[in-house]
């Protein structure tokens, strides 16, 4: 399976999803997305490669996501 990059942000916000179920994507940090993203297993890009256009897109896939996760 080919690992995930920056440019896959509906993917990323999936497996944030499933990593962290509970966990509001609103409140999170640009610094602490960016550790988790690079921390996954999924993910094989160059953790230099992102920028806050990139964080910004994931966090927004992700909070749509985790709203369908929770009903």
């Amino acid at each position: 399976m080919p690992k995930l990059s920056w440019d896959q942000a509906e993917d990323i916000a999936i497996a944030l999803v499933e990593k962290y179920p509970e966990q509001d994507p609103t409140y999170i940090r640009y610094t602490d997305l960016h550790q988790w993203i690079t921390e996954l297993d999924q993910f094989g890009d160059d953790p230099m490669k992102s920028n806050e256009a990139k964080l910004e897109a994931i966090q927004m896939a992700w909070l749509e996501e985790w709203k369908d996760a929770q009903g």
